[in-house]
């Protein structure tokens, strides 16, 4: 009895101790491994040679690969999100994204938003302007010259110190280019690395390069204020430049040696407070001139669009076939393709074809605006007048025939004032989509209020105050626009006129 206890005893030990020893091997299986952090890297992918897409749409470029070397020196994974480059330090601000990497210049406004990295990389701005053009040579001789340039840059903010300058702001540095390219502009400022490798690999013939280089600047890495992330990024990178990592990605994309990069930047890094109402006060007088170009944009092309729309839509209902059939092309074509890009075929795109077969042509930004909007608003228009008239009971053309009418006197005098009543509606809402749709003139450089904004945003950094006052600003002018309309409607309608009681006349 005493063996069966001794051996059912070391039977239950042999359990336990086996019991233990798998739950400590699967505690040593299963025990946590620390995660690779993952950062979410913000950039702009139409700067090459520092971030493209390649022919594959993936990104590629300088500061992509760059960035990925970091990541794997400081044991961290990258993820891009692709955002024009104006958006960057809002987003860096809002701490939607963990870091940038799009050839961001350290400057004393930024450090002031942002935190950087030590400089990775050493460049300068330089002039692109026609290959024939031999006057313009440095910033002194800009002077009262047409410059474009990219909205945020330094490029931008040299621009704004030259007397007598006309600038004009674009969202990446292609579409300036391409603006010079169609001759709107007489030159661009635009980081010297990024512009030569423009000219050279897109093969835009026609342009060139000044020799000089105006500025020495450095590229960093922005994060937000405060950011724990910063001190990785800093060590992969220290990393990167000692092993020759770095240097071999330079070789790889500019095919020279590197030069020599300092820690740390000369800038002073002092940071200032200003309060909300100064902000905005300082910026209305810019937005209210916004303002007005906005709302004269949309009286004008809700003008012609009314013009062009009306006479659409009665074309639209005529009997001819071929008439019929181009009009509906028409309204299709405008509908169904989206107004960004009917701006950027007008603007950019029909002056490129025009000068392809040798002809001299070009279109300033007002009046590239003004036909886009236009020919879209009508396209809208022409759909709602051919809805008002055919909503007009065909028993009154039968009735103006009676009396001896023509068809254009019916459609004056009896069809057209009953079915514009029904139209006032419809059209209050597409001239309120109008007024909003004037915003997109700013991916062409036009100064309405949106661009206005972004200007303001590109050398304050303070994204909230100036794009909430922008939305109020829209807000105020919508609601005033659909208040006139109200009154108008209520004005045309019949049933809300007074009745005019005619009383016999007496004989005395």
């Amino acid at each position: 009895m005493h063996r069966l206890f001794q051996s059912r005893k070391l039977g239950w030990g042999l359990v336990l101790s086996l019991c233990l020893s798998i739950l400590c091997l699967s505690l040593f299986i299963t025990s946590p491994i620390k995660a690779q952090k993952t950062l979410k890297v913000a950039t702009e992918p139409t700067f090459p040679p520092f971030e493209f897409q390649g022919k594959k749409g993936e990104l590629v470029g300088f500061d992509i690969d760059l960035i990925e070397a970091i990541g794997k020196a400081a044991d961290f994974q990258v993820q891009f999100q692709n955002m024009q480059f104006d958006g960057l330090i809002p987003a860096l601000q809002a701490k939607t994204v963990d870091a940038a990497v799009s050839a961001m210049t350290i400057t004393p406004e930024r450090q002031k938003a942002v935190d950087f990295s030590r400089p990775y990389f050493k460049a300068g701005l330089a002039i692109a302007v026609k290959a024939d053009n031999q006057d313009i040579t440095s910033l002194k001789s800009l002077q009262n010259k047409r410059i474009a340039v990219q909205i945020g840059t330094t490029g931008a903010l040299e621009a704004k110190k030259i007397p007598g300058a006309k600038i004009r702001t674009f969202d990446n540095a292609p579409l300036s280019l391409q603006e010079l390219l169609n001759g709107n502009v007489d030159a661009v400022i635009n980081d010297a690395p990024a512009t030569l490798y423009a000219l050279k690999q897109n093969n835009l013939k026609g342009l060139k390069v000044t020799s000089q280089l105006l500025t020495e600047e450095y590229y960093g890495i922005p994060t937000p204020k405060g950011s724990p992330n910063l001190e990785d990024i800093n060590r992969g990178l220290t990393t990167i430049l000692n092993n020759g990592t770095y240097e071999q990605i330079y070789r790889k994309w500019f095919n020279a040696q590197p030069p020599q990069l300092p820690e740390t930047t000369s800038i002073d890094n002092a940071t200032s407070s200003i309060n909300t109402i100064t902000i905005i006060s300082n910026a209305l007088p810019s937005l209210l001139k916004g303002v007005v170009v906005t709302l004269y944009l949309t009286i004008l092309c809700g003008f012609f669009g009314m013009i062009g729309g009306s006479l659409i839509g009665i074309a639209r209902l005529s009997s001819i076939t071929p008439l019929r059939w181009a009009t509906t092309a028409y309204i299709d074509f405008f509908r169904g393709t989206p107004l960004l890009v009917q701006i950027l075929m007008i603007y950019f795109g029909i002056p490129a074809l025009v000068q392809g077969f040798g002809i001299k042509f070009s279109l300033n930004p007002f009046m590239a605006t003004v036909l886009a909007l236009s020919l879209n608003s009508a396209a809208y228009i022409a759909e709602i007048v051919r809805a008002g008239i055919q909503s007009i009971e065909k028993g009154q053309t039968e009735a103006a025939e009676s009396l001896g009418l023509g068809s254009l006197e019916t459609m004056r005098y009896i069809i057209f004032p009953q079915a514009l009543r029904r139209m006032l509606p419809p059209l209050g809402s597409e001239f309120i989509t109008l007024l909003k749709d004037t915003s997109l003139a700013s991916v062409i450089g036009y100064q309405e209020l949106l661009q206005e904004g972004r200007l303001i945003i590109a050398n304050n950094y303070r994204s909230f105050e100036i794009f909430g006052t922008v939305a109020l600003i829209y807000l105020a002018l919508t609601f005033l626009s659909s208040r006139v309309f109200n009154l108008l409607e209520k004005r045309m309608n019949p049933v809300n006129k007074p009745a005019q009681v005619k009383l016999p006349l007496t004989a005395e």
